[in-house]
């Protein structure tokens, strides 16, 4: 899809075990595609109540993975990757952080052991 469209992929998603960031990571440099990781984050307490807020009943899927998201911000994931800490911003502001983080890059490919 990137050899169709250029440009920049972006790919929203959230991996918590290490191994398996790895993998994709080096998937994607084995095909020559820069990688640049952002993490969005918020506090637990924030994190609890956007997932509360966000249908009449909370997601039982997102609830499952709040203490398996800290587990993995505290050991690994906050070290592997640049961190913009959503607690306190508009989704608009937050937008604007990782647009600023990835035009702010350098263009090249990372591996995983220094996706920042």
């Amino acid at each position: 899809m990137l050899e169709y469209t250029g440009g920049t992929l972006v790919m929203p998603m959230t991996v918590l075990v290490e191994a398996y960031w790895r993998e994709i990571a080096d998937g994607l440099a084995d095909h020559g595609i820069p990688v640049r990781h952002v993490v969005l984050h918020a506090d637990r307490a924030t994190l609890l109540a956007r997932i509360a807020g966000e249908h009449a009943v909370p997601s039982p899927f997102r609830l499952q993975y709040v203490d398996a998201y800290a587990e993995a911000a505290r050991t690994w994931l906050h070290a592997a990757a640049e961190v913009v800490d959503t607690t306190h911003l508009t989704p608009d502001e937050v937008a604007g952080q990782v647009v600023a983080a990835v035009a702010a890059a350098p263009a090249g490919v990372s591996s995983p052991s220094t996706t920042a």
